[in-house]
């Protein structure tokens, strides 16, 4: 019984031997008996982690061997998909109805390339009208003709049809759209021809697939993340590909951003502005954008190739040279497909900045700038560096007009302050604003910093309570990102409205600025006006000082706390230099207890003085106590140390 049985999988073995056997005969009466393929990714690019649409390294399948088609005979073809472990984000182009017929790009013997590696001349690039239809009705049929057919390859496309013979041609279309499909991008009926003669290849690049990398990788072991991708080749003709699964790029982190100081030669130690003071014009920071990698940042075509020559900003790309590489956020481009491969703009640059207390506003430099005079604070920023070059666009989102981005009005002075660089007021809207800058020159071969200065000004009204105190964030990221631009789940699919680039913010909040109030709290421990006894209280405004000090003046509220406490009372203004006295008699009649005063002003001292009535029989005075600002320095004993005015804080202890 066991021999029985392993005769009957014999007998099936051998069968299955043989109808792949007849099946490789047929194949070859087609013409592609043994062709025989392999995939590779020449230069695995490295791709930005926070990226939503990083172009992968371009695959080429290199095919040899196989039997010619006999004369006038249809090329057999097949569907060639790619998969990758992570959607395919290709701009949608849909092309002739095809709505989700992509700028993906599949070129067969390297069309327009000045060395072609397939047999014959570097061919046109002539593309298949409906994409993706392959040879079925309107697709692309093609036909082995070279005596009646065009002089171009070995094969041409067949327009006309008489009685199942071909009677009209047209140059071979070696240029094919894909098909995106989630993680997937199909290029649906490709002419499989073999090459005519020994020693030649045939040759079929795909091109402008787009990854969503984001979370994908950038952790750990920088720039050891591979993208995974496989590709086959099924349909009608079915071919086995060698190292069909191959990495088409390594994932790393390719963004760093921290804050520097006025003189950007340190970390930043975020400013407290006094609430009382107001500010002009006031340097705050400066933002450094550092890449991890050399291609990082990006322009959106390459500078050198571009109809103007320009600055690889220009709409009119030239990059249509298979297998360059360009080191830009745009990939091949060509006539034939309009808007394939070409993205919206060049790398952008965020700054989104929440929490900015209301009254106050921030301006930013229109470029990127440098410090050329790091001994004086008072002029921290410089001129303009093109080396590597930025400008101030008008959001995330905007579009490069004519190939240029638009700048915001600019200025050079601000409530006439003199200024080294533009600079341009970014609203605050509900407490948040934004400035968005795109990279226009940089050098990919060298790690590059972009460097752009804030400032800020307000008006003092600490009557007002204005602005009130809080400290302001900022977050610095790529742009475009969610929530604002496009969702994040719609930004993480292939899409015909989205702007390419796109990327996710992973960035936290660093804390750029900080209003403080301009207050003295004291403390007087004991006042009365009970038992014959009354008590003196001064508030001493010592702002005059010959220390150069700021000068500053406002009220105080006297909040008493006791037996018969009164409402709270409220001085007359307190100028510079001066002395406000009164007495429990007067502000707190029959009052005892202790008082509380909250000047709005810094530099107040306190004392009192008790005695009877003429001080005949006793008499007593005392400092009052400062105390730390505000609720929470109280609970943690802690004291406000205000570094950027430099105001004087004193302790409870005299």
């Amino acid at each position: 019984m066991v021999d029985f049985r392993r005769w009957i999988t014999a007998i099936a073995v051998l069968a299955l031997f043989a109808g792949l056997a007849c099946a490789q005969v047929n194949s070859s009466s087609a013409g592609t008996g043994s062709l025989q393929c392999a995939a590779t990714v020449a230069a695995p690019p490295a791709l930005r982690a926070e990226g939503m649409t990083e172009l992968i390294g371009d695959i080429v399948l290199v095919c040899s061997g196989g039997v010619a088609p006999a004369t006038n005979s249809v090329v057999p073809t097949a569907n060639i998909t790619v998969s990758l472990g992570t959607n395919v984000t290709s701009r949608l182009l849909g092309t002739g109805g095809v709505t989700n017929a992509s700028e993906a790009l599949l070129l067969i013997d390297e069309p327009g390339s000045p060395s072609a590696l397939g047999p014959g001349p570097a061919l046109p690039q002539t593309p298949c009208a409906t994409p993706g239809v392959g040879a079925g009705p309107g697709g692309c049929v093609q036909v082995v003709n070279p005596t009646a057919g065009p002089s171009l390859g070995q094969t041409a496309t067949c327009d006309a049809f008489s009685n199942g013979v071909c009677t009209t041609y047209s140059a071979a279309k070696n240029v094919f759209q894909g098909l995106v499909t989630a993680n997937q991008v199909t290029f649906n009926g490709v002419p499989l021809n073999p090459p005519v003669s020994s020693g030649t290849a045939r040759v079929f690049r795909i091109t402008n697939v787009r990854a969503n990398v984001a979370g994908l990788g950038g952790g750990g072991l920088a720039g050891q993340t591979a993208l995974a991708a496989n590709v086959i080749i099924s349909g009608s003709t079915a071919l086995l590909v060698n190292n069909a699964v191959f990495n088409a790029g390594f994932i790393q982190t390719g963004l760093s951003a921290s804050l520097r100081n006025i003189r950007n030669d340190a970390s930043l130690s975020a400013p407290a502005f006094a609430q009382c003071a107001g500010a002009t014009t006031s340097a705050v920071a400066v933002l450094q954008y550092s890449e991890n990698f050399g291609t990082a940042f990006k322009t959106r075509v390459n500078p050198a190739a571009t109809n103007s020559g320009g600055n690889g900003q220009s709409s009119t790309a030239i990059q249509n040279v298979p297998g360059q590489i360009y080191n830009s956020e745009s990939g091949f481009t060509t006539s034939v497909v309009p808007n394939a491969g070409l993205a919206d703009y060049g790398t952008r640059l965020k700054a989104v900045f929440n929490n900015v207390p209301a009254g106050v506003r921030l301006f930013v430099s229109t470029t990127n700038v440098f410090n050329t005079n790091s001994s004086n604070p008072t002029a921290p920023l410089g001129t303009v560096t093109t080396t590597s070059f930025a400008q101030l666009v008008l959001s995330e989102t905007a579009g490069d007009a004519n190939g240029f981005p638009p700048l915001t009005t600019s200025t050079a002075t601000v409530n006439g302050s003199s200024i080294n660089t533009a600079i341009a007021e970014i609203p605050v809207v509900n407490g948040t604003a934004m400035a968005v800058w795109e990279v226009v020159n940089t050098n990919p071969s060298a790690l590059e910093n972009f460097y752009f200065g804030v400032w800020t000004t307000f008006t003092a009204n600490p009557g007002s309570n204005s602005p009130p105190a809080g400290s302001a964030t900022v977050n610095m990221s790529f742009a475009p990102t969610p929530p604002i631009a496009f969702t994040a789940s719609a930004g993480s699919a292939a899409s015909s409205s989205l702007s390419v680039p796109r990327f996710v913010d992973t960035s936290s909040g660093q804390s750029v600025l900080s209003i403080a109030l301009c207050n003295t709290v004291l403390l007087y421990p004991f006042v009365t006006n009970q038992g014959g006894f009354d008590t003196g209280l001064a508030i001493a405004n010592t702002s005059t000082d010959p220390f150069g000090t700021r000068t500053q003046s406002g009220t105080c509220d006297l909040n008493f706390y006791g037996t018969s406490a009164p409402p709270k009372v409220t001085t007359a203004n307190i100028a510079t230099g001066t002395v406000y006295t009164t007495l429990a008699s007067t502000a707190a009649a029959g009052f005892q207890g202790y008082m509380i005063a909250v000047c709005q002003f810094q530099l107040a001292h306190g004392f009192a003085f008790i005695s009877d009535l003429g001080a005949r029989n006793l008499a007593m005075g005392y400092l009052a106590l400062v105390l730390p600002t505000g609720t929470g320095s109280r609970n943690s004993g802690s004291l406000l140390f205000n570094g950027s005015t430099s105001a004087v804080v004193e302790d409870t202890g005299h």
